[in-house]
């Protein structure tokens, strides 16, 4: 008796002590207290001029600006058809938001009222070269909005306007993307970014560096009307690849190894905060910092959905989190998605205290090169070696655990190459050249990588053409 006197003791006492109490702190979450009665959108034939992408609340690059004050936030983001490069040499026929890729990323506080328009400037020509692809319908959703899709997720025709507004009701991260069917090519084009809303009361720590990092993925192919910009290649959107998710390049912030050229810096004993977001629109990510430890992680970007010490955030298509690590001693501190299928398609980046890349430090992740040849096979076949080769091999720039590729193609015939690179355990057990190799590099085997004929064919391609270049270029190359 006197047990169960306790429990209901304990039970009246938990009661009064529920967020309804008397006394209780109000629940932030209640949906009393939010505006979820926002004004009808509405759509005009009035069309933008001007800049695609308008207001202070605006990030455009991977450095987080500050909050701006305003209550009302003013976000102009028009939709375009234009040219990006993903990698080097790989010039790719996308659509956008506010003219970039990702789109500007919006920062606000919970209980702003984000005041929104856009122009659908689909069928305004690209600068420099004919359309590449034909105007069409767009529309914006935004995850970090409640209010009728039906109303405000409206699709519009090339030359119209949509203006709508919402109140920002919960703190995180939020994606933003084309609604308009098929919803999957709209993102895979590029029609993505982030909104991070800060809770009312703002961060409970204070950050020293904020920065936006967004995952995606691209499905390309070589156009098939063989149409080029700048003498390079034109790159389309694979349906195939697309559909059964088996992407070309995993990037961050919309670039092959694209915060590996440009490290995002940072000092010994700083705090960094990244916001991280998994746009997809089909891989999972799995984000990771080599070098230090996620000291809170706020998952979705809510500091009330908060871990401690974690090494990997797990992340799907649209989820996103907030991180924070210390930066503990001079170096690079590699980002990389740990999911390392997705890290040598170029899903990877740096932190870093100095201002040159460390490429030397990558070499067990994934490393850029820079000049750029025209054949797409060469061009695939040269991003092949950045991702799965440098570990290894260099190419101009001496011996690794493997020879210095410089010149193969001057050493070895084209025959010879293939039967290496199909099948080098056999070759070891018959070629003297092979076996002789194997003893100069301290009897480490090559290991079986699996190559199909057709990718044997373009890691050759890639060799000649290499060799081919002026010394002066290859060496260029080499260094870069």
């Amino acid at each position: 008796m006197r047990s169960t006197a306790c429990l209901l003791a304990a039970a009246v006492l938990a009661a009064g002590c529920g967020p309804n109490a008397p006394g209780a702190a109000p629940d932030r979450y209640d949906v009393s207290r939010m505006d979820l009665k926002p004004a009808p959108a509405q759509v005009s034939n009035e069309r933008h001029a001007g800049p695609f992408a308008a207001g202070a609340s605006l990030s455009m690059t991977a450095e987080l600006k500050p909050l701006d004050a305003a209550r009302v936030k003013e976000v102009r983001l028009d939709t375009t058809h234009k040219i990006i490069e993903i990698a080097p040499g790989v010039k790719f026929s996308a659509w956008t938001f506010g003219d970039q890729v990702p789109g500007p990323t919006i920062r606000a506080r919970v209980g702003d009222k984000i005041r929104f328009s856009m122009t659908n400037r689909s069928d305004e020509p690209v600068p420099g070269v004919q359309l590449t692809a034909a105007p069409m319908m767009h529309s914006m959703d935004f995850h970090a909005a409640m209010v009728s899709p039906q109303d405000k997720y409206r699709s519009i025709a090339p030359g119209q306007t949509i203006t709508f507004e919402f109140t920002l009701n919960y703190p995180g991260m939020f994606m933003y993307h084309c609604g308009t069917p098929m919803i999957l090519e709209h993102i895979a084009s590029g029609m993505y970014g982030a909104v991070i809303v800060e809770p009312r009361e703002g961060y409970p720590t204070k950050a020293d560096r904020e920065y936006v990092i967004i995952q995606s993925e691209f499905y390309t192919k070589p156009d098939p009307g063989k149409r080029k910009i700048g003498g390079a290649p034109l790159y389309v959107l694979d349906g195939d690849r697309l559909r059964a998710a088996q992407p070309n390049y995993t990037v961050f912030n919309g670039v092959h190894n694209g915060m590996v050229k440009k490290p995002l810096p940072a000092k010994p004993g700083e705090r960094v905060r990244l916001h991280v977001l998994n746009v997809g629109p089909s891989r999972t990510s799995s984000f990771h910092v080599v070098g230090t430890i996620f000291d809170r992680v706020w998952m979705e970007g809510n500091p009330d959905n908060q871990f401690r010490g974690m090494q990997t955030v797990l992340l799907g298509s649209s989820n996103s989190a907030t991180v924070e690590f210390m930066i503990p001693e001079e170096g690079s501190y590699i980002m990389v998605d740990h999911h390392f299928a997705n890290a040598s398609q170029g899903a990877i980046g740096l932190v870093s205290t100095s201002v040159k890349s460390e490429e030397k430090d990558l070499e067990h992740h994934n490393i850029p090169a820079s000049s750029a040849p025209a054949d797409p096979d060469t061009v695939q076949a040269k991003l092949n070696f950045e991702s799965k080769c440098l570990a290894c091999h260099s190419i101009g720039q001496g011996k690794k655990l493997g020879p210095d590729l410089a010149g193969v193609t001057a050493r070895r015939s084209d025959e010879w190459l293939f039967r290496w690179m199909k099948s080098p355990e056999k070759m070891l057990e018959t070629d003297a050249a092979a076996k002789a190799m194997l003893k100069e590099y301290n009897n480490i085997p090559m290991p079986n990588q699996n190559l199909s004929d057709a990718e044997i064919r373009q890691y050759l391609k890639y060799f000649h053409w290499f060799d081919a270049q002026p010394k002066d270029k290859a060496a260029a190359h080499a260094a870069h």
